[in-house]
């Protein structure tokens, strides 16, 4: 089995970060083989090019290997502030770059051009955790969880979407942050543990 961590906080060291920490713990303790990768740290580029806002395959070797590191991965934990309600732009470029044409999804090559040609999840992922921070008020039904569960991971064929955002990060006290640290490593431990035997 293996996890990937995919930190979208523009920031280190950040909370993100620490979220990111007891979510990769949690299902090494399970024997889930995990990677990491902190997209700031990597410096990750955002920015789609023209090729591959054209459908060009990707060339880019960082862009390559992450999606290769998404194929091989069980276990998928995003984790991000919320910024003007939204994720940071290094992680909606990740997903604009990585979430590639036959790579995240296809369409069937019999569906009648007239209705655009039917869409196919290609994401085998088993399950997927986002993990997100917020200032102000909780919101209810939030439409961000929408996007990832629907808009993102349902359309590229993922059933299995947790939710979960932290609100407010900001005031809040260090033991609500602590409290909330050990229910994302309890998070990630059910779900790695739903398909691991344990």
């Amino acid at each position: 089995m293996k996890g990937l961590v995919v930190i979208g906080h523009p920031a280190c060291p950040s909370y993100s970060h620490a979220l990111g920490d007891q979510v990769a713990a949690a299902w090494r303790d399970l024997g889930i083989a995990v990677e990491v990768l902190d997209l700031a740290a990597l410096g990750f580029d955002p920015s789609l090019t023209q090729a591959e806002a054209s459908g060009a395959p990707r060339q880019d070797p960082a862009v390559l290997g992450h999606i290769a590191a998404l194929r091989a991965a069980d276990y998928l934990a995003i984790i991000h502030p919320v910024m003007w309600g939204m994720p940071p732009a290094v992680l909606k470029g990740w997903v604009d770059r990585v979430f590639a044409p036959d790579v995240a999804y296809g369409f069937a090559p019999d569906a009648p051009e007239a209705d655009g040609g039917k869409a196919m999840g290609l994401l085998r992922l088993r399950h997927v955790l986002v993990l997100c921070t917020a200032n102000g008020a909780p919101v209810v039904d939030d439409p961000l969880e929408r996007i990832w569960r629907e808009t993102i991971f349902g359309f590229c064929g993922v059933e299995q979407v947790s939710y979960r955002c932290f609100v407010p990060l900001v005031p809040n006290t260090d033991a609500t942050r602590r409290a909330w640290l050990d229910e994302a490593g309890q998070i990630a431990q059910e779900i790695g543990a739903q398909g691991s035997g344990f």
